[in-house]
């Protein structure tokens, strides 16, 4: 096993982790928990952490995912230390940016990839991309690794000239023999890789071009990166990169491959699973807090059985090698349980604050100056201290904030209820009709003023007989319209006496 120690330094010196998605979709939960893990990484060693956005796609890459991916990281709390922009807070570096630093080893690129043409180590591929991508696909169909085919390994060097006379686009592919690339993964141990099984390496587009695994590594080179630690789907990738580090002598990082997350079935993580997207989970109303402490369980063990993290104490416990290899598993139902502790965490200030935020955007309050906020349905204004009440009572039950609405609406509006679910077990309609009227008797004799839980719960109590279900579930359905719902004495000290016996009057009409 590899100790704390020699995973953090590695004989590389100073700790420097990079993240780098491609900004071709929104930030989804398996970039967001690779970028957690690299973040607690550098955060426990005092290391750098550089965010490095590879957009050299450009029919793929665009502007409106990279936001989403930085919005969506520093929602979370992840930052960055290095990037283009001077003094901060800094931007993350991108790949289109950097031409001239790819240009400053193009020369030696081309140099290079001549060199191994002469030697017969490389060629020159005219395959178009429209063949290459459909050979990908049909491999990928059939389960398969994609390795090119070598078709064009063969070319004479009269083909040659005159495909490149022609103009034709060409890339130089590395010959790749029968050898073994291994190195040490930090998760996995020793990965080892027979090239034959890679294929022949493409290593620069035409005489102007760095592919893929070339940029990756030089950026990786000028950013001195100590540690990759990516996705386990980069796998394959790695041998490739070893591969072009070695041909320019460059010194070679320590990898580290996550496991990959997998929902409930033991399959990759997809929209069928539920959402996906970072920002979907915050729309429907999961807290940042709570999706962080979820996302650093995805694939890592903390030393003891504890589960609630305060993010220092992640950066205090986070190691490589209690990260797991086998996948892990998305449970929405742990999720859940994670924002329920949150939710329920807070303040009375702090959650009135984050409900009122989430339910102001949604449309269901809007505010309405010093006096707090309205509904706009019914025109009612609810203080600042009403909603405290009601957000206090409700969060219990609360999974999400995105189920609030529901939880809540019966604080703002009379709810409506068939006469069916108001009576007890067997109760008639008209014992039904008894209970209401006496509980109206009962909570006539209390003020206003005084029409609180303790009052409210006293004077019910001449009521119960032995049996207070026959009093307590008319009364809950009738304020609430739920057959589950917070202790009716709550609610009722909430909305009032005037409110409880309007909804009283309503339902012995409805059971007529």
């Amino acid at each position: 096993m590899i100790s704390a120690y020699q995973e953090s330094l590695g004989g590389m010196g100073e700790v420097r982790v990079r993240m780098a998605p491609s900004p071709t979709g929104f930030l989804h939960i398996g970039t967001a928990r690779t970028a957690l893990f690299n973040w607690l990484f550098a955060r426990k060693y005092n290391g750098v952490f550089v965010m490095r956005i590879e957009d050299t796609d450009p029919e793929r890459s665009q502007k409106i995912y990279e936001k989403d991916i930085v919005e969506g990281l520093k929602l979370l709390g992840i930052d960055w230390d290095e990037g283009p922009d001077v003094g901060g807070p800094y931007g993350p570096y991108r790949q289109s940016e950097r031409g001239e630093v790819y240009a400053k080893y193009l020369t030696q690129l081309q140099e290079f990839a001549q060199k191994l043409v002469d030697e017969n180590k490389a060629y020159h591929c005219f395959c178009s991309q429209e063949e290459l991508m459909a050979a990908h696909q049909d491999m990928e169909a059939r389960g398969e690794i994609y390795r090119y085919s070598g078709k064009c390994r063969g070319l004479g060097p009269e083909q040659v000239k005159e495909n490149m006379d022609q103009g034709k686009p060409f890339a130089v592919r590395l010959k790749v023999g029968n050898e073994k690339v291994a190195f040490e993964d930090v998760i996995r141990g020793t990965i080892e890789t027979s090239t034959d099984q890679l294929g022949d390496i493409a290593i620069s587009r035409g005489l102007d071009g760095a592919l893929y695994n070339y940029s990756v590594v030089i950026d990786d080179h000028e950013m001195k990166i100590s540690h990759v630690i990516r996705g386990e789907d980069h796998i394959p990738n790695t041998p490739k990169q070893i591969l072009v580090q070695r041909a320019f002598g460059w010194e070679q990082p320590i990898y580290a491959h996550l496991p990959l997350i997998l929902g409930t079935d033991r399959t990759k993580l997809s929209k069928r699973h539920g959402a996906t997207s970072l920002k979907d989970y915050i729309g429907q109303g999961y807290l940042p807090e709570a999706l962080l402490n979820f996302l650093s369980l995805l694939g890592w063990h903390p030393s003891g059985d504890r589960e609630v993290f305060l993010t220092q104490e992640l950066i205090s416990e986070f190691s490589l090698d209690r990260v797991q290899k086998g996948g892990a598993i998305f449970n929405i139902v742990k999720l859940n349980w994670f924002n329920n502790y949150y939710l329920r965490k807070k303040s009375v200030a702090d959650l009135r604050e984050t409900a009122v935020a989430f339910l102001v955007q949604d449309g269901f309050l809007e505010p309405a100056g010093e006096n707090g906020y309205r509904y706009p349905q019914t025109g009612t204004i609810a203080t600042p201290a009403y909603l405290e009440s009601v957000f206090a009572l409700a969060v219990e039950r609360l999974n999400t904030l995105g189920e609030l609405k529901d939880a809540i609406r019966y604080f703002f509006e009379d709810p409506s209820c068939e006469a069916s679910m108001i009576p007890w077990k067997q109760m008639t309609r008209d014992e039904t009709r008894g209970i209401l009227k006496r509980i109206k008797e009962v909570f006539d004799k209390v003020s206003p003023d005084e029409f609180g839980k303790e009052k409210i719960t006293v004077a019910l109590e001449e009521l119960y007989q032995g049996d207070k279900g026959h009093v307590l579930w008319p009364l809950r359905v009738v304020l609430s319209g739920k057959e589950a719902s917070p202790p009716p004495f709550d609610i009722a000290a909430i909305v009032g006496k005037d409110t409880v016996m309007r909804r009283i009057d309503n339902a012995i009409q409805t059971l007529l």
